[in-house]
């Protein structure tokens, strides 16, 4: 960790010093950074930006502007520091005025960020030549002399938006009002700035686009919208939660929002989810600070409560828990609290992914759990079945556990995974090949003759006790027909096994036990296949 801090510049710039100055405005230790030649690295993806994005980004701008906000922070900036020594033997060119020649300069190259630092480019470049006739705003911004790669997107989007700049500020707005806001987007939009010599580190921030054009995460979309939404944060903590964010796991953390958040939310509802993208993500972007409806000041006030009580000395000196200030069924609050959000569950998935018996506080040594992770990982089968019932995990343990759950909170949640268990893996069992369409069809009860198919999602969300919510599992759940198993050498087997109990009239014990050695070198006992705990709760026949 020492390392990777001391490979960090963390700082800020405003688009003025960024873009005509060739500059970073101000560092941690209070210094500036002169002469930075701006690039676009080959990996990036192509220019994606269309006008909806560009209007959006001057609306933003516009209100900020009319709110008086010293400093509007409109994003990241993640920079892959590449000195001389990085280039030797390359064939570099400044695009810094007057760079005084290869000794002065060094070359940054934009791995977070890209979109929007055109973007603006593009805008200075209208407003500097609309409002100063004449002048070629190419030869200041040193940004825009270089060569992007010859992209559809890129050709197109680049000239698209220059044009509707071009459309939304000379129809609607007279000199005096262009200059007021060409000086309040050089002076008083800001970047964050990350600056790093190592590119591994860069991709540790960013999981970069490479030369195919690949699109951004929908997670790495979202940051840049609650970054902007923080503008009541000093610079101090909002480089503090941009350091959380990035110092995640990037894969995890794009998996928690594509797989696990954005599916709940939608079945929580009762619709059918399909990809996370940039299209959709409003789910997540919530309740600004702007928003002033009842149902916003609602959620607002019960984090603000939550928030408040957490950080006071009520919890240490009562010896109570804290409030939990997240729900999965109800509106995210944009800005600050997103990314505490994003972190909060972040946790609550590894706890429950992880089945120690020493760490965490939810699923710990659970023998089906077990018998899951040793031998039905692989496959896209498995995969899926596993997400359905983890996720179904997820949701419980937000609406029904507290941080740190009591006895009686863990009879329950032993209760629940069996359940939950029983209902994933009824889909698996009937099915030879598990796909996404089977999945959602299972879910959303669409397909007739599967057995145990349902939103289970729904009615957690739906039931007010764990209670409640067992009774109408165990109304709900249906034992299998062996019959119905789709491995006919498994339904073999087990029609074996059945046959032995009832003859042995006992059932409790269980065969096909295979002894392993975890990863600590302890020797331990596990059932080989998943469907042998149907037989021992009662769910095959």
């Amino acid at each position: 960790m020492d390392n990777v801090v001391e490979n960090l510049t963390l700082g800020s710039t405003t688009i003025g010093d960024l873009l005509l100055k060739s500059k970073i405005t101000r560092t941690t230790n209070g210094n500036s950074i002169e002469r930075i030649n701006l690039t676009i690295p080959i990996y990036q993806r192509p220019y994606k930006w269309t006008a909806k994005n560009v209007n959006r980004l001057l609306d933003d701008i516009e209100d900020a502007m009319h709110a008086s906000k010293e400093v509007y922070r409109v994003g990241t900036l993640i920079l892959h520091k590449k000195n001389n020594n990085n280039v030797k033997g390359e064939e570099v060119k400044s695009n810094t005025p007057d760079s005084g020649g290869d000794d002065d300069y060094n070359i940054y190259n934009i791995v977070d960020g890209q979109q929007r630092t055109i973007t603006f480019a593009l805008l200075l470049k209208w407003l500097e030549e609309y409002l100063n006739e004449g002048v070629n705003a190419s030869s200041q911004i040193a940004f825009l002399n270089q060569r992007l790669t010859n992209n559809t997107y890129n050709l197109q989007n680049i000239v698209n938006n220059y044009r509707a700049i071009e459309r939304r500020l000379q129809n609607h707005q007279n000199k005096k009002e262009l200059n007021d806001f060409c000086k309040y987007i050089k002076d008083n939009c800001e970047l964050i700035v990350v600056i790093t010599d190592d590119l591994s580190e860069a991709f540790q921030f960013f999981d970069s686009q490479n030369a195919r054009g690949k699109a951004l995460y929908p997670h790495d979309l979202l940051k840049a919208f609650h970054l902007r939404e923080m503008l009541d944060c000093d610079e101090a903590e909002t480089v503090h939660t941009v350091k959380m964010w990035e110092d995640l796991d990037q894969k995890v953390l794009s998996d928690l929002f594509k797989e696990y958040l954005y599916r709940l939310k939608e079945w929580i509802k009762g619709n059918r989810p399909d990809e996370l993208s940039e299209g959709n993500i409003e789910i997540f972007k919530g309740i600004t600070s702007k928003d002033t409806r009842p149902y916003a000041q609602f959620f607002k006030g019960a984090y603000s409560y939550a928030d408040k009580l957490n950080h006071s000395h009520v919890p240490f000196v009562t010896g109570q828990q804290k409030l939990r200030p997240f729900q999965l069924n109800v509106p995210i609050i944009a800005g600050k609290p997103f990314f505490e959000f994003a972190k909060y569950y972040f946790d609550i998935l590894a706890d429950i992914r992880n089945n120690s018996k020493y760490e965490g506080f939810f699923i710990n040594d659970n023998e089906i759990v077990k018998t899951l992770d040793y031998g039905f990982k692989n496959g896209i089968g498995n995969r899926i079945t596993r997400l359905l019932f983890d996720t179904a995990l997820l949701l419980y343990v937000d609406r029904f556990c507290p941080s740190i759950p009591s006895k009686s909170d863990l009879v329950y949640l032993d209760q629940f995974v069996v359940y939950a268990f029983v209902w994933a893996y009824s889909m698996r069992a009937q099915y030879t090949n598990v796909g996404w369409l089977i999945a959602k069809n299972y879910v959303e009860a669409k397909k007739d003759g599967i057995i145990n198919s349902f939103n289970i999602y729904k009615d957690i969300s739906d039931s007010d006790s764990p209670g409640i919510l067992l009774s109408k599992l165990a109304e709900k759940l249906k034992p299998l027909p062996k019959e119905k198993i789709a491995n006919e050498k498994i339904q073999k087997k087990l029609s074996e096994k059945l046959k032995q109990l009832s003859e042995e009239n006992k059932d409790e014990d269980l065969d096909g036990k295979v002894e392993i050695v975890d990863e600590n070198g302890n020797k331990q006992t596990i059932i080989e296949h998943y469907l042998y705990y149907f037989i021992y709760y009662k769910f095959l026949f």
